[in-house]
């Protein structure tokens, strides 16, 4: 017999034992290691969680049952059965713990027992390392999962190997009153055919409250087969390719310890969403490939980004419309066109973008460095309260950049209202001679832009200057280039 197998025989039996004690009905097989939830089991009672087992609390409260003083006989009998039945239940707690079932305890920090139900793609038909597609597999793994009502924590486990998906949509919103945490060992490689994603995402997470991807696993687009079919360099009104992850109304979530390689279109989306996390990331894609941002938010509120590494063809991170109290740290982002707030200003009625703040990043040999950019002919709107601040520039092309006069030939001014940005201890090398452009709206002129402590060389030690346009700007401490 497999060791799993013995393992699961062992609690199956341990527990047999107990419910007997008590004069339970015989547990089904589906429910080996959900002892602690069951409170009618005379032992926990009195413990404050129900939903959780600390064996050394039951030790300390039940394990000297047999030295006290009894006065009656059929006492001592009752606690030494009591104390018996504690000892199986801990033992069969570590059987579980150990065994490989669909629900099994994990000790928390606090030394607490919490169940894990495991949803395990293979058992739902997923083939790794084969040209079928795992894409149903997937999904039914994930529909489980979300529907879980039972307690304890909720996880889908991807194990190592290479499995081909067309659009997969996890959808929300899911009964887990805990995060469920999806677990990529493996890699997920997209289909190389632009009509098996009718809705422009290849990886959709969609009204999700509590959610947790991480695990080391790779997330492979297959870009390099569709970009050339890529037009938007000359249609500005093309579609853009599908997103690797599209994440929709999603709240309370963090994505860690992936790997993204070769999108299709942008790497990561994130949309209509509020306190996700990324953190630990690692999105590549070459220099040239075409609108692979690595990350793009938009109409979200507290996005933290941090500790990643992005090296794409477009804009490492872009912030869009609506985006409010973003923080970006710890980034090393090269090549790609740097980090940019917009583009702002393409479409009518567009959201303020407010609460943005980058520090302690590096950018090398990225196109730009820190850019914000509005289409011209724009309607009203606001970019306001930015922070860029501890940014190493290397080898960057136009590392200081504001242009409202982006991606149109249109000569009316653009109405997005750009204020309160302040730009602190930046320095490094760039190859230009141009290294700080302010080029503002002629009808809402930039406000109130301070820059503090920049220090910038040209590689080749040419002399370095600045241009401004329709913005009024302050100085603090050391400036090179001189200010405008």
């Amino acid at each position: 017999m497999a060791p799993q197998e013995n393992l699961s025989k062992i609690a199956k039996e341990g527990f047999a034992i107990i419910d007997e004690f008590y004069s339970r009905s015989r547990r089904q097989e589906s429910q080996i290691c959900e002892y602690p939830v069951q409170k009618s089991y005379p032992i926990w009672r009195s413990f404050a969680t129900p939903k959780t087992i600390d064996s050394n609390q039951a030790a300390k409260r039940y394990g000297g049952i047999e030295s006290m003083v009894a006065t009656q006989q059929s006492r001592k009998m009752t606690s030494r059965a009591n104390t018996f039945a504690v000892l199986i239940l801990c033992s069969a707690l570590a059987v579980c713990n150990a065994a490989n079932g669909q629900q099994a305890g994990h000790r928390n920090l606090a030394g607490v027992v919490e169940l894990v139900k495991t949803f395990n793609v293979l058992n739902y038909g997923a083939k790794p390392g084969s040209q079928q597609e795992s894409t149903q597999a997937f999904s039914k793994a994930w529909q489980e999962a979300c529907g879980f009502i039972g307690n304890g924590r909720v996880r889908v486990v991807i194990p190592p190997g290479i499995y081909k998906l067309s659009e997969l949509i996890f959808q929300g919103p899911c009964k887990s009153p805990t995060p469920i945490t999806i677990l990529l060992q493996g890699t997920l490689q997209a289909v190389s055919d632009i009509s098996a994603y009718p809705n422009q995402a290849w990886i959709s997470f969609d009204e999700i409250n509590g959610l947790i991807l991480t695990g080391g696993g790779t997330i492979d687009g297959q870009g390099q087969a569709l970009w050339e079919y890529n037009d938007c360099k000359t249609n500005p009104d093309c579609t853009h390719l599908p997103a690797a992850i599209h994440m929709s109304k999603v709240q309370n979530a963090k994505i860690k310890s992936i790997n993204m390689i070769n999108s299709m279109g942008f790497h990561m989306h994130i949309t209509q969403s509020y306190l996700v996390r990324l953190h630990s990331l690692h999105i590549t894609s070459p220099g040239d490939s075409p609108n692979t941002d690595g990350i793009h938010i938009s109409k979200s509120n507290t996005i933290k980004i941090s500790r990643n590494v992005i090296k794409t063809g477009d804009d490492c991170i872009s912030i869009g419309q609506g985006s409010t109290n973003v923080t970006i740290n710890q980034i090393t982002c090269g090549p790609g066109h740097g980090i940019s707030v917009g583009s702002l200003g393409k479409v009518p009625n567009e959201m303020d973008v407010r609460g943005l703040i980058v520090k302690n990043s590096t950018l090398i040999g990225t196109t730009n460095g820190i850019r914000i950019k509005t289409y011209p002919a724009s309607g009203p709107s606001r970019a306001s309260g930015m922070l860029f601040k501890d940014i190493i520039m290397d080898n960057v092309k136009n590392p200081i950049i504001i242009n409202q006069n982006y991606g149109s030939d249109s000569t009316q001014p653009s109405q997005v209202r750009i204020s309160d940005v302040v730009y602190q201890n930046i320095r490094g090398t760039t190859i230009s001679p141009l290294a700080v452009s302010l080029n503002c709206s002629s009808l809402v002129p930039c406000q109130n832009v301070h820059f503090q402590n920049i220090n910038l060389q040209h590689i080749a030690n040419q002399k370095l200057t600045s241009t401004c346009a329709n913005a009024k700007v302050g100085y603090f401490g050391v400036q090179n280039p001189p200010p405008c």
